[in-house]
């Protein structure tokens, strides 16, 4: 009894030092200094027509993306972009650091030649149907057709097979003449190889005759819209399926919809947290979000719903087991038993998180920035947000329902006695 009473007083000791719940209006208005100006350049992105806020990459806006590098290394973005305007085209131009130039405008990289080889199979058909002399001297099936002409007349039953098989390689030289005209489009998209043809070749003609000779080309992206709109659908489909799922398994197991919707408020402020600084970022840096931040999103989801869950099965534990106490005290003392494990373990994650964003490479920069974010704003909020939530929920019922919390039952304090 007395090493309970001991354990007893040093909780409540360390309890007045570290009052949470009794500071959680300074918590609060910490996270609001955090979401209000990322909400505010969130809403940039439709205002400004996505010049501003947040910056999509193609995978969700339709376009392409072409990275090239001049032979001139003063040559700059403004430059660079000011040649897509006098071409009737937008472009957003980013120099790297390698001297290369990320260039993103609308589609210029599709195939746009392809009309052109509709005319060979017209032909085809005409030099065939018709046996005049002139298409048989340039067509070089011309024995195959004279093959097939001498059968019409002589109705022998020999040489029937025998044209069968010629026709067919008639058909294999005029099929040659389709390579020759398939050869002559731009390259495919997303090779390192410069277009020759269509809007890309012109502007590839435009910017060596303004600015020097493109020295090289990493890569040539296209995107239909037709893919993006599906990416976008994709993505919010996938965040508000997971969040309502998580509401619903959480009211499930705790068996009161408060705990559910306080740990869906937690995540909601994790999301805004990353979307919006990423909005700063996309509009101070032109960082862009890819199809990856979605699935980093999911992961930040399900980290910081982890953490809340812990704290909140220990405040279920506590409030079976000091049965009396006031609702606050017991959810500030599951705090400060969880606070260490909490903190230990995303310690763990953000180490290793900032090991790949460091020497990871660029390829996952942005999916390990959104991580890094999400894991810091998720333990946060499981803890300063999520828990005093719950606090400031169950108080104002017990006002609406006139039952007071504040006092403990006898047999409680005989208990623990």
């Amino acid at each position: 009894m007395s090493a309970a009473r001991a354990e007893l007083g040093s909780g409540e000791r360390l309890a007045r030092v570290f009052d949470v719940i009794g500071k959680k209006r300074w918590f609060f208005l910490f996270s609001a200094l955090v979401t209000i100006p990322g909400l505010f350049f969130i809403l940039l992105t439709p205002v400004t027509g996505g010049k501003e806020g947040l910056q999509f990459t193609i995978d969700y806006t339709g376009g392409t993306t072409w990275q090239i590098r001049f032979e001139d290394p003063n040559v700059s973005a403004d430059q660079v972009a000011e040649v897509f305007r006098e071409n009737d085209l937008q472009a957003i131009v980013v120099r790297q650091g390698n001297g290369f130039m990320d260039i993103k405008t609308e589609a210029i990289g599709l195939l746009a030649p392809l009309p052109t080889a509709t005319p060979v199979p017209t032909l085809q058909p005409s030099a065939s149907a018709g046996a005049s002399a002139p298409a048989s001297a340039v067509a070089s099936p011309s024995p195959s057709a004279a093959a097939s002409a001498s059968p019409g007349p002589s109705a022998s039953p020999a040489p029937s097979p025998s044209p069968s098989p010629n026709p067919s390689p008639s058909a294999a030289p005029s099929g040659s003449a389709a390579p020759s005209a398939s050869a002559s489009p731009s390259p495919p998209t997303g090779n390192t190889e410069l277009p020759t043809d269509g809007k890309g070749g012109e502007m590839v003609k435009a910017l060596e005759a303004k600015l020097g000779r493109i020295a090289e080309q990493a890569s040539l992206t296209t995107i239909g819209p037709v893919v993006s709109s599906d990416l976008v659908n994709q993505a919010l489909i996938l965040i508000v399926v997971g969040s309502l799922g998580i509401l619903l398994w959480i009211t499930y197991r705790f068996q009161d919809v408060k705990f559910g919707a306080t740990a869906l408020v937690a995540l909601v402020h994790d999301v805004i947290v990353v979307v919006g600084i990423f909005a700063i970022l996309g509009s101070l840096f032109r960082i862009e979000i890819d199809a990856l931040f979605v699935t980093a999103m999911l992961t930040v989801i399900g980290f910081s719903v982890h953490d809340t869950i812990v704290v909140f099965d220990r405040v279920r534990e506590n409030r079976a087991r000091h049965a009396g106490e006031p609702f606050a005290e017991i959810v500030n003392h599951s705090i400060l038993q969880t606070f260490a494990r909490s903190i230990m373990t995303s310690f763990t994650v953000v180490l290793t998180l900032l090991a790949l964003f460091m020497f990871g490479g660029s390829a996952t920069q942005t999916f390990v920035l959104a991580l890094l974010i999400g894991i810091v704003s998720g333990t946060y909020s499981s803890i300063f947000n999520a828990a005093p939530l719950l606090v400031v929920w169950h108080e104002w019922e017990d006002r609406r329902l006139g039952r007071s919390g504040s006092s403990r039952a006898p047999r409680t304090r005989r208990a623990v006695s």
